[in-house]
C-alpha cells in the first residue's frame, strides 16, 4: 500500500553534502520514504512523531509511505520501490523492514525505529536509529527503585546471544552493591532446571531480551515460577505485565518518533550519518501489575504507583 503526504511549509533552500551523495530537495521538498513493518498504534505513533518534528522545523517534505507487505517483501522489492521514489532519506520502522532496506540500500541514509537494539544496525554504515531497549544501567536503577530490599538479581540467558550482555550486567549490578546470579539456558528444555536453581539463589528474576529464554513457548513456565515462588519477575513489555510480571519499563512511542525526526533533520542539513550514534528512548514509562505486587507482598512507594503509565489490577 502506498501513501503520499505533503507538508506545505516554507523552506529556505538547503543544500548539504552527505558522505556519499548530495542531499538536495526536489521542487516539492525533501522526499522521504517510510517503510512500516506493522500498522499497529506504536508504529503509527513513531511515524507521527517523526513527521511532526520535521513539520515544526519548517521543512517541506514529500512522504512516500510503504507497508512492508506483499511484493515489497520479495527479493528486489525494496530496491525497486526505492528506485521508483528516489528518496533522500529512508525511515524504517520494525526489524523486518530495517533488515531488508539495509541489505539492499547502501547509498541512502537510513534512520531506524522500532528495533530492539543497535546490533541490528551494525551491518550498515549508512544507518542509525532509536532502539527500544533501555541501557542496562537504566534497568538496574529502576530495579533498585522498585525493589530496594531485593539484593540478589537473577537472570537466565542463552550464551550465543547474551554472553556479553550478562558480563556487562554483572559489572553494573556489582558496582551497585548487589549480587548477580546468571544461569545459562541453551534451549527451552533447560528452563525447568535453570528456574529451580534460581529459586534457591535469587530474590528477583530480571527478564533480559533473549529469543531462547523469553518467548511465547517459555512465557507460561516463567510466569508460573514467579507466582508460585513469590520471586518477582521483571518483564520486557506491558504485555508481560498484563500476563503477570510485576512491572516492565515501557516507551513513549511518539517521543521515539520525535527522536528519529531530530536525526532526520540533522541528515537533511548535511550531518554525516556515521556521526549519529544509535540512541535508546529518552523517556522511561512503566507498567505495573498490582495483583502480582500484592501476591508477592511488595510495598511500593505511593509515588511509583501514581507515576505508572499503565496499571493492571
Amino acid at each position: 500500500m502506498r501513501y503520499f503526504w505533503r507538508i506545505p511549509l516554507h523552506l529556505s533552500v538547503l543544500a548539504a553534502v552527505f558522505f556519499f551523495s548530495s542531499v538536495v530537495p526536489t521542487e516539492a521538498g525533501f522526499r522521504i520514504m517510510i517503510f512500516m513493518t506493522q500498522q499497529s498504534d506504536p508504529y503509527q505513533e513513531v511515524r507521527k512523531g517523526f513527521q511532526e518534528y520535521l513539520n515544526k522545523q519548517g521543512i517541506t517534505v514529500e512522504y512516500d509511505i510503504r507497508h512492508f507487505e506483499g511484493p515489497i517483501q520479495e527479493p528486489g522489492g525494496v530496491l525497486q520501490a526505492i528506485k521508483e521514489a528516489n528518496p533522500l532519506l529512508v525511515l524504517t520502522l520494525g526489524s523486518p523492514a530495517t533488515e531488508a532496506v539495509m541489505r539492499e540500500i547502501k547509498d541512502i541514509p537510513i534512520i531506524a525505529g522500532m528495533i530492539m537494539n543497535e546490533a541490528e544496525l551494525t551491518k550498515g554504515g549508512n544507518a542509525t536509529g532509536i532502539v527500544l531497549e533501555f541501557p542496562l544501567n537504566t534497568q538496574v536503577s529502576w530495579i533498585q527503585q522498585f525493589l530496594p530490599h531485593k539484593k540478589t538479581i537473577g537472570a537466565l540467558f542463552n550464551a550465543q546471544e547474551n554472553t556479553s550482555t550478562i558480563e556487562q550486567a554483572r559489572r553494573i549490578i556489582e558496582d551497585a552493591g548487589l549480587t548477580f546470579y546468571a544461569k545459562k539456558v541453551d534451549s527451552p528444555r533447560d528452563l525447568p532446571d535453570a528456574l529451580d536453581s534460581l529459586s534457591r539463589r535469587a530474590d528477583v528474576l530480571w527478564g533480559l531480551t533473549d529469543s531462547v529464554v523469553l518467548s511465547p513457548e517459555t512465557a507460561k513456565g516463567i510466569l508460573l515460577f514467579s507466582f508460585r515462588n513469590r520471586i518477582p519477575f521483571i518483564g520486557l513489555s506491558t504485555s508481560w505485565v498484563k500476563a503477570g510480571a510485576v512491572y516492565a519499563l515501557d516507551r513513549d512511542y511518539f517521543d521515539i518518533g520525535l527522536q528519529c525526526g531530530e536525526y532526520g533533520n540533522q541528515v537533511l542539513k548535511g550531518v554525516n550519518i556515521r556521526t549519529l550514534k544509535p540512541q535508546p528512548p529518552r523517556k522511561v514509562l512503566y507498567a505495573l501489575n498490582l495483583k502480582s505486587i500484592n501476591h508477592m507482598k511488595l510495598n511500593l512507594p505511593d509515588g511509583l504507583i501514581a507515576g505508572a503509565h499503565t496499571i493492571f489490577e
